[in-house]
């Protein structure tokens, strides 16, 4: 499978295609979550950094520059190559990936084929970006152009750390943008490596770039750089509303958020329960509960509320918690210390608060930051645990009477990012997705993502979206040319 001691190839940051030392010359440690121990350190950019890289990116974006300049089909074929890198060196990233983020070997490569297919859908859509012709009043002869909006600041998380560079990178390249990302300080590694490959893979010079760092330096000199036309961010609500007022604050940069989710999934009375377990169960517990979109309110019938709750116990206590490098583990560590003792905090919350603990509960080992696959039952919608995001292996259990019930309490939380409903009605199901205000609704399934559709939020889940053709037009203007005509 590998081992858990990859060799780190990239510990700088990568500006103008070139692996460079921050302008400071300070590093930050990046730790590993399995042990708490440093994996290495890594160039610690900041303001200077992030004004070098957007420099390249916006020398790289110059009217007559190879990339502005390259057919859209030839920008298709570095971003076809780029995959093609990373589908040779898949194992590679993955291990690279398990160090520093602690998911499993098995969900890393899980995520690279993922990325991998999100590059290729929007290499496919390169020469594919066009505008129309419009029959204006007037006499008039009228056509719209896409054109890319220019450089690009992105900020990720790290719960994902290299499908969130995909994520980000493919819409962007595929549009013709230039791009200064910032990975998250926790997960630097995987980025560095990903710029490495688009460098191997002939993207000319300027057009990534890496700058290692934390929110408050890099991440507010990407959200208030004038020279950015548009900043895209994944990460907490919070962070959000720091980026929009920065963005605000400096040139109105054109801002996309992908935030925070409370997200609820609905089991009815009809539902096959040993399935509807299982996908309740992956819905929450899959990557650790590190996922924006975790079916973290988890909404049962009463009828079918004990049956469940008992099913629900039995696969979490089945899942096996350990070394994220070795076969048959099911979950690894959360991700650092911080994100360990608010999940632990969470989980006491909720034995205060009146829920009842049906397993789980408590770290497992003595190094690391691992926690028991936890569930609640008994949950009710005041509690802390319902009502803020956990972000960790904590699956909170409700009871409902009748589908009414259950949309008006979806509903009931400020975010809005994903919803999903276990029903064999499918009249039942449509109606839960007209009602219930959220980005995606998945019915008889959850966290249902492919590339060619648009992902992302309502409320203060977010705006604007990834994926699909609805992520390409967060990067293009449109241009109207109308010309005066005598015909």
């Amino acid at each position: 499978m590998g081992t858990n001691k990859p060799v780190v190839k990239y510990t700088k940051l990568f500006i103008n295609n070139e692996f460079v030392d921050a302008a400071s010359g300070k590093t930050f440690p990046t730790i590993n979550p399995s042990t708490g121990t440093v994996i290495t350190h890594v160039s610690e950019g900041d303001k200077a950094d992030v004004d070098k890289a957007v420099a390249a990116a916006k020398k790289a974006f110059a009217r007559n520059s190879p990339w502005r300049t390259m057919d859209a089909s030839a920008r298709a074929k570095l971003m076809h190559k780029f995959a093609d890198l990373m589908e040779r060196d898949i194992d590679y990233l993955a291990s690279i990936e398990t160090l520093d983020n602690g998911k499993t070997f098995a969900d890393s490569k899980g995520d690279i084929s993922a990325s991998i297919e999100c590059l290729r859908y929007y290499a496919g859509w390169c020469d594919k970006i066009h505008g129309q012709t419009i029959p204006a009043d007037g006499g008039f002869f009228s056509m719209t152009r896409k054109e890319p909006v220019g450089v690009v600041g992105q900020i990720i998380p790290w719960n994902y750390p290299i499908m969130m560079t995909a994520w980000k990178w493919g819409p962007a390249l595929a549009a013709g943008c230039t791009i200064v990302l910032k990975p998250a300080e926790q997960t630097p590694l995987s980025a560095l490596c990903l710029a490495a490959l688009t460098k191997e893979a002939g993207f000319p010079a300027g057009v990534i770039n890496v700058v290692n760092g934390f929110g408050p330096t890099a991440g507010a000199a990407i959200a208030e750089h004038f020279d950015i036309r548009k900043v895209a961010f994944t990460g907490s609500t919070e962070i959000g509303h720091l980026i929009m007022q920065a963005a605000g604050r400096t040139n109105l940069k054109r801002v996309s958020l992908e935030l925070g989710g409370k997200s609820p999934l609905i089991i009815c009375e009809d539902a096959d329960i040993k399935e509807a377990a299982d996908i309740a169960h992956h819905a929450l517990f899959d990557n650790h509960g590190q996922s924006c979109c975790a079916g973290s309110r988890t909404f049962v019938h009463a009828k079918v509320y004990d049956q469940f709750v008992k099913e629900a116990k039995e696969l979490a206590t089945k899942r096996k918690v350990g070394d994220p490098f070795s076969d048959g583990t099911d979950q690894g560590p959360q991700i650092d210390q911080d994100m360990y003792d608010k999940v632990m905090g969470l989980i006491a919350s909720g034995k205060q608060e009146g829920a009842t603990l049906v397993t789980g509960g408590k770290r497992v080992g003595n190094a690391g930051y691992f926690i028991e696959p936890t569930v609640f039952g008994n949950v009710t919608d005041e509690m802390k645990i319902a009502r803020e995001e956990i972000f960790g292996p904590v699956q909170s259990i409700f009871k409902f009477n009748d589908i009414e019930e259950a949309i008006e309490r979806a509903n009931k939380t400020s975010y809005g990012l994903a919803a999903g409903i276990i029903t064999k009605d499918i009249d039942k199901a449509l109606a839960f997705a007209k009602a219930v205000d959220a980005g995606s609704i998945w019915i008889n399934g959850y966290d249902l993502l492919t590339a060619h559709t648009p992902f992302g939020g309502f409320k203060m889940s977010g705006i604007g979206r990834e994926l699909g053709e609805e992520g390409l037009h967060e990067y293009l203007e449109v241009k109207t040319i109308t010309i005066r005509t005598n015909a």
